[in-house]
């Protein structure tokens, strides 16, 4: 039976300031982004022709307000957002180095994000989707933590492909242990996973990606794909294991680019009509270089979701670029 979405994420729905230059007055300033990991992946999933919808939780505010808009222009179902008067929208702030590389600090003590619980959840939305994904940021703090991996089982006995991208982000953990053993038990019930290499050798234990994603494997994900930012990603699956590359670009901010890679990598997927376990390499590969190309478009714009690209002009490199 056919299923109402694509691609369903649970998660993070909050605003990215970003710094945008400084005031006549010498003072930063900072530009409001739309963003959050799953909201980001979920755009760059509808830009590519999938039906979405997000499940989260807002501040009933100026902030809540403008993201929700936004998804809705997106084209992302929003029916599944809780606006909640009792919290304040999750906020996060990003300083930028010359490299486009981001140091954050959030504004979430609570934030809405973690404020999320079983009860809220719609479990029909769980049911009738392909994929469903979810990050480790709302793994956090209860009750979110507690709702996250429900939805998570909801849509596993559903038959959903469950996708998992840990996101790892040091300050809003009590420790890196305690990080990686909540990742971990997270990670059995996920399909696909997406890691960057340095969060592959924090899970792992390993001292090499390689290493590391293999290891990952063992433990109940089906694919492993490990981003190494310009230099590509690696995949590893029982079809085979190795580094798909890169495309140049002139990096202006790194917000979205690895959400933006597997929103692409998703969406591609989907469009062979073909489970995880039929699925032949050269598939994967495509998959990859898909998701390669979105990425490497969204690093030239400053920015979560105002920076993904749009499916023509991913397909535009795709078929120009030689490797």
């Amino acid at each position: 039976m056919a299923k109402k979405f694509d691609i369903v994420a649970l998660g993070e729905i909050l605003i990215d300031f970003t710094e945008s230059g400084i005031s006549e007055n010498g003072m930063k300033l900072f530009e409001q982004n739309p963003g959050g990991a799953p909201a980001n992946l979920l755009v760059t999933a509808s830009h590519m022709g999938c039906k979405t919808a997000i499940i989260g939780k807002t501040g009933k505010d100026l902030h809540g307000v403008f993201l929700k808009k936004t998804l809705e222009e997106e084209n992302i179902c929003t029916d599944y957002i809780v606006e909640d008067n009792t919290v304040f929208t999750t906020l996060a702030f990003v300083a930028l180095d010359e490299n486009g590389e981001r140091q954050f600090s959030f504004a979430r003590k609570p934030g809405a994000d973690t404020c999320l619980q079983i009860q809220e959840l719609n479990k029909e939305a769980l049911k009738e989707c392909k994929i469903f994904h979810f990050g480790s940021l709302s793994l956090t703090d209860e009750p979110a933590k507690s709702a996250t991996i429900e939805a998570v089982k909801t849509a596993k006995e559903a038959g959903a492909v469950i996708s998992f991208d840990p996101n790892y982000r040091e300050l809003l953990w009590n420790s890196e242990k305690d990080a990686a053993e909540t990742i971990n038990k997270a990670i059995q019930y996920a399909d696909m996973v997406k890691v960057s290499d340095e969060e592959s050798i924090m899970l792992s234990g390993e001292n090499n990606y390689k290493k590391a994603a293999l290891k990952l494997l063992q433990k109940g994900p089906r694919i492993i794909a490990v981003t190494l930012g310009d230099k590509g990603v690696y995949l590893a699956c029982n079809k085979g294991n190795s580094v798909i590359p890169g495309f140049k670009a002139v990096v202006t901010d790194t917000t979205g680019a690895g959400d933006s890679f597997w929103g692409g990598f998703l969406s591609r997927y989907l469009k062979y009509h073909t489970d995880i376990e039929n699925m032949e390499w050269d598939k994967w590969e495509s998959c990859a270089a898909f998701g390669n190309a979105t990425a490497s478009l969204c690093v030239q714009k400053r920015g979560g979701i105002p920076s993904i690209p749009v499916r023509r002009d991913v397909e535009s490199i795709l078929y120009t670029y030689s490797f």
